[in-house]
């Protein structure tokens, strides 16, 4: 097996226990404080915020500028360990700084989505958890620091392993809190200042384990880490000068969130609203996550090998391989998630009513699912290039198109066409559409960057399953149905919903791959390699 199988296959591995254990980490939240209601909304907005500031930092700095700087850095004689100690000090003491900013600031962070006047109540809870929450901004990047780091060394499983830790501890401290307060605690009368110290505790606590377990690793970059605040004169200049326009975008995403945030919040109390929207991002990003990132990771390492060395051919080469065979296995998962959406949503929610309220805003996210994957390629090739403007550029105009469609959805429903039901649902679709359209205009960017990406070979590929993907997504929803519909046991339970998605998705694959064979599609040799790596030789 090659080296980039293996990582692969460890990531796989790794993201798929990490995405599970996280489902079942909101399982019990969900039966803790529930799915629709202004407590879990009000939980829902104070835990995001750090997640928001830790997706800045990540996707501003990290993921963009760290990972090519590293590659670059490992050239030196001492293995980049003074490059990356000037890193790590500075980064940590903008962590510290960002965090402590940030808690001071809860109330005006929290307005921006929940606004004065709206709910007193509700916005005085999910500020007091807000508190105990932003403290995880601090962690988060640290994890983020210290994983991108190892990635970098082409150390990829810890990073990806991590987060189970968190959400076993976030899942017995849940059941702990159940069993000491009761269940269903979704009003905003129902929490104490004791009851939001364990949920808010709970929740950084994981966060601060989740980071530390990565030290246990760093042994093995055979880095020599240590403070250190001379940054003049190392190329630190440069790395700030790339962060720039990454923290922009970033910053623009964010900025584009809130304001989605701020529109959804009109339907907390009895119809989907924040919690729905994250949790059904949650299952969006189970395969989104396991495939992408998984075989994503490994390629942007390569693809920045090769761009550093200045082998464009290799890196067109990788563009195209990766964004098939990202194509043919996230299009089967995409097919098999729309067939089974209402038992899937039904996991996340306290009865049947809800998860059909809530599959809608499940299936308006999907709909993004593919053209992510290419835009994931896309992006990351710019970054190995060492461009970071024109990315900004790509993601400032899919940020005024997600503002722009989150104000008509508002619109709609303030003229009736929209119901309160379907507001986050609409919302949802609306940055579907806006990912989607960037992705066009990145990819076009980027054709014109390296005179040719071979669009056209992973076009038609990416068509062909798609022609593979709508029988399939029928069949399953035809079992759906035979099987009772949203009326079905399929709905009857949060445990029934599980069994019964992953047996709607069984028939949805069998199509699937039984069409692309027919097909003979080249791409099903992927999928050989990727049994031969898990099942025992003879």
């Amino acid at each position: 097996m090659s080296s980039l199988g293996r990582a692969s296959a460890l990531l796989a591995a790794g993201t798929m226990v990490s995405r599970v254990t996280g489902l079942l980490r909101t399982i019990v939240l969900v039966a803790v404080i529930g799915a629709v209601g202004q407590a879990p909304d009000a939980f829902a907005v104070a835990n995001q915020l750090p997640n928001d500031v830790f997706s800045l930092i990540s996707v501003g700095v990290l993921t963009a500028v760290l990972v090519p700087q590293i590659v670059k850095a490992v050239a030196a004689e001492d293995g980049g360990s003074a490059f990356i100690s000037k890193i790590f000090t500075a980064g940590t003491v903008v962590l510290l700084g960002a965090a402590l900013l940030a808690t001071l600031a809860t109330p005006a962070l929290v307005s921006l989505i929940i606004p004065q006047g709206y709910s007193p109540a509700q916005q005085a809870l999910a500020v007091a958890f807000g508190y105990w929450c932003m403290p995880q901004i601090l962690f988060y990047g640290l994890y983020a620091l210290i994983g991108e780091t190892l990635n970098a060394r082409r150390i990829f499983g810890p990073f990806t392993w991590a987060p189970v830790i968190n959400n076993i501890v976030s899942i017995v401290g849940f059941l702990v809190i159940g069993s000491m307060f009761g269940t269903q605690l979704n009003d905003v009368n129902d929490w104490t200042p004791e009851r939001i110290a364990w949920l808010g505790g709970t929740a950084t606590f994981g966060i601060v384990l989740q980071a530390a377990v990565l030290l246990a690793f760093w042994p093995r970059t055979r880095l020599a880490l240590r403070i250190d605040f001379r940054w003049r004169g190392v190329g630190l200049g440069n790395v700030v000068k790339l962060a720039g326009w990454t923290m922009l975008m970033a910053l623009s995403s964010l900025a584009a969130g809130f304001y989605q945030h701020r529109i959804a919040i009109d339907a907390s109390g009895d119809d989907p609203s924040i919690t729905v929207m994250n949790n059904a991002w949650l299952i969006f990003m189970l395969p989104y996550s396991v495939i992408v990132l998984s075989i994503g990771t490994p390629y942007f390492t390569r693809l920045s090998e090769h761009a550093h060395a200045g082998r464009i051919a290799e890196v067109r080469d990788d563009i195209a391989r990766s964004i098939r065979t990202l194509g043919f296995f996230l299009t089967g998962a995409l097919a098999a998630v729309l067939a089974a959406a209402i038992p899937a949503s039904r996991v996340f929610t306290d009865n049947r009513d809800e998860a059909q309220m809530a599959a809608p805003v499940l299936v308006g996210y999907l709909v993004a699912l593919v053209p992510l994957a290419v835009l994931f390629i896309v992006q990351r090739t710019f970054y190995a290039l060492g461009d970071t403007r024109t990315p900004f550029a790509f993601t400032i105009f899919q940020c005024v198109l997600i503002v722009a469609t989150a104000f008509g959805a508002q619109l709609l429903n303030q003229l009736g066409i929209v119901p309160l039901s379907l507001l986050a649902a609409t919302i949802a679709l609306g940055q579907s559409i806006s990912s989607i359209l960037q992705t066009i205009v990145a990819t076009i960017l980027l054709h014109r960057r390296l005179k040719g990406i071979s669009t056209a070979s992973w076009l038609f590929a990416l068509g062909r399953f798609l022609l593979a993907a709508v029988p399939a997504a029928g069949a399953g929803w035809g079992v759906f149905l035979f099987l009772g519909g949203a009326q079905g046991w399929t709905t009857s339970s949060q445990l029934t919903g599980a069994v019964g998605a992953a047996i709607v998705a069984v028939p949805v694959l069998i199509v699937y791959l039984g069409i692309l064979a027919l097909l003979r599609a080249p791409e099903l040799s992927a999928l050989k390699s990727l049994a031969a790596r898990f099942l025992p030789s003879r």
